[in-house]
């Protein structure tokens, strides 16, 4: 039997997939392989010695301290792409908000309430203050062009945008996602100097921690307006709201709520709402948990940020043993585990390993079940992290 503990509230179609008999999953739980969240913030949380995996059910994990998770053995996934619809199309409703002053004149109409038969001549006459700018044939740039910046990028380009991309990271399968008509910035200044629409989609590391301040504002177009769906602490909001006072930014919109943000009435925030539709809790609930079975059941690991893809697609062999070991990335490793199982008469039935950085991870499968003290002999390989078997 399989434990799970849930930090959030997840959607209960994607905890349908743990099937009954071989997981319990609850919010409090003794020893639990594995945890399921979604932003709870795991940073001070104390760490039972039985967590196997972390999935996030969303795509940043700057709420989950990776680096001691790393140091466990403890693999992290996360969900990329399975909210990637609901932020493209806020992204899509932000630029029309940051262009016609919509939120601003619906206030303004509300206001007239008990002008009774006034309010039509009322509403026609004021409407002139509440003009904004189409995004037709306006430059949108996009920084960052994974699974939602793709996404935002094609369907800006579908309503007649000139649209500009950056990201020196791309992957292959977003480059193939990309429609023509969108244009590769070689650097980050192009989209800067050449943009009137801007928004952010990379995720918060210490590299793009304050990726817009004061020195990236002064490069742009005059009167830019400005989109920010990603992380909070992508964008310096001091720098951006001193853009506004000057003229360079027309517009913020944020996702992310600040005290000095609410009172700048040309900046809108929304309440965290990117990935808010119950089709995007949905889908980062069922891919996080298709993620955890995998791995607690075949050891496969897919979406993980800290460890490398890594799988085998033959079932694990009926009364054999599937070893799944962690390991540092240095040289003879495999050799010593190989030797180990060789001693104890273990034939290699199939085997991956691939490395991510510092980290590597193995799979082995042995025709046998593997004894204890193979397993101890395992563990106590000098670089060896964890070894997790499982039974066929």
């Amino acid at each position: 039997m399989y434990k799970i503990q849930t930090l959030n509230k997840i959607s209960a179609d994607g905890l349908a997939l743990f099937p009954r008999d071989v997981y319990e999953v609850a919010s409090e739980i003794l020893n639990p392989d594995a945890i399921l969240l979604r932003s709870a913030d795991m940073h001070s949380m104390e760490l039972p010695e039985s967590i196997k995996a972390v999935a996030r059910a969303g795509a940043g994990t700057n709420n989950i301290p990776i680096p001691a998770m790393t140091e466990k053995g403890i693999v992290v996934f996360n969900t990329p792409g399975a909210n990637a619809n609901a932020v493209r199309e806020l992204v899509i409703l932000s630029l029309l908000i940051s262009s016609r002053p919509v939120v601003a004149a619906s206030e303004w109409v509300k206001a007239l309430s008990g002008k009774g038969s006034e309010i039509p001549e009322l509403a026609e006459k004021g409407k002139s203050q509440f003009v904004g700018p189409e995004i037709r044939g306006k430059t949108l740039g996009v920084i960052g062009l994974g699974a939602i910046g793709a996404m935002v990028a094609n369907s800006a380009s579908d309503l007649g945008m000139n649209v500009i991309g950056y990201d020196p990271y791309i992957s292959v399968d977003a480059a193939w996602s990309l429609s023509r008509a969108v244009r590769k910035a070689e650097t980050l200044d192009t989209i800067l100097t050449q943009a009137d629409y801007i928004t952010i989609h990379v995720p918060q590391t210490p590299e793009t921690k304050g990726l817009i301040n004061a020195d990236r504002i002064k490069a742009m177009k005059n009167g830019v307006r400005l989109i920010n769906l990603a992380r909070g602490g992508l964008v310096v909001n001091a720098d951006v709201l001193e853009g506004i006072n000057s003229g360079k930014i027309a517009c913020f919109v944020s996702d992310f709520a600040d005290e000095d943000l609410l009172k700048n009435d040309k900046v809108i925030c929304l309440p965290h709402l990117g990935a808010s539709t119950p089709e995007a809790e949905e889908n980062c609930a069922r891919m996080a948990v298709n993620q955890l079975r995998a791995f607690l059941e075949t050891g496969a690991i897919v979406n993980s940020v800290n460890f490398p893809k890594c799988k085998i697609d033959d079932p694990v062999p009926v009364g054999g043993t599937r070893l799944c070991i962690a390991h540092k990335n240095i040289p003879n490793m495999v050799g010593q585990i190989t030797t180990v199982l060789a001693e104890a008469s273990l034939n290699i039935e199939g085997m991956i390993n691939q490395n991510r950085g510092d980290l590597a991870y193995n799979i082995i499968d042995v025709a046998r079940q593997v004894s204890d003290d193979v397993l101890v002999k395992l563990r106590g390989i000098s670089g060896v992290i964890n070894v997790r078997p499982i039974a066929g």
